[in-house]
């Protein structure tokens, strides 16, 4: 059975039993493979790699913290992950975001909310729709270029250039819809942010600091373009209006 059409398998790594008894149900009756873990030693126990397809995080586990856990699989898993927490603060959302969160759920939610943000993680990895790509995996805007097999910014001669997962993956949307003004709201649901209210600060920052390493003048960009009250657009030409 190929990745594409497989069941996909979901860690669960939560302290709280009942929690993870529940998403199990949820998970297996959406179909999907649900493992429980209690702990992150019962998920590092799952095998160097695991033999998973996501990782479901409960930012808020006792003794070494899920966001801890999120870092390690992070630097050594092309993994995704979505993490859960009851707790709805700024830092956190920013927090879970830079260190390799994919989405970032707040207890309690809708159970076909989090199946949905499950999903379209996972389409995002290869599970499910094609990614698309009909034309080759590399698209190429000035004298850089992003690898969507690798998941990279590479300069002109090849290097990669260092993006955090929340930066790759708006310029990988950025990329992938060029020449279309994409409103706040859009890039907010593809981050996968949970609550409108840090929509204007956490787009800003990663603009801000994507401009810095695409743009040969991030004061002036040429690729990455403002339109004021209506979003932002991405011009591969680095002309545009």
């Amino acid at each position: 059975m190929t990745r594409a059409n497989r069941q996909p398998t979901i860690a669960i790594v939560d302290d709280d039993a009942q929690v993870r008894q529940t998403l199990s149900a949820l998970l297996e009756q959406s179909g999907y493979h649900a493992i429980a873990c209690p702990d992150s030693a019962a998920f590092h126990a799952l095998g160097d790699p695991p033999a998973i397809d996501l990782a479901l995080i409960d930012l808020r586990l006792r003794g070494e913290s899920g966001l801890m856990l999120a870092i390690q699989i992070r630097e050594k898993y092309n993994l995704p992950i979505v993490m859960l927490t009851g707790v709805g603060d700024e830092i956190d959302k920013i927090i879970g975001l830079e260190t390799g969160a994919d989405d970032y759920l707040i207890k309690p939610f809708n159970p076909r909310e989090l199946v949905a943000r499950i999903r379209a993680v996972l389409r995002r990895y290869g599970h499910g729709a094609v990614t698309p790509a009909a034309t080759g995996h590399e698209i190429g805007f000035g004298n850089k270029r992003v690898d969507l097999q690798k998941r990279e910014l590479q300069d002109a001669a090849g290097n990669e250039i260092p993006l955090t997962n929340a930066e790759y993956r708006l310029l990988d949307y950025f990329v992938r819809n060029p020449g279309r003004i994409i409103p706040r709201p859009e890039l907010l649901d593809e981050l996968g942010s949970d609550s409108e209210r840090y929509l204007d600060r956490t787009i800003d920052v990663l603009i801000l600091r994507l401009r810095r390493k695409i743009e040969p003048i991030p004061s002036k960009p040429v690729h990455l373009q403002t339109r004021r009250a209506q979003g932002y657009i991405f011009v591969l030409d680095g002309r545009g209006a």
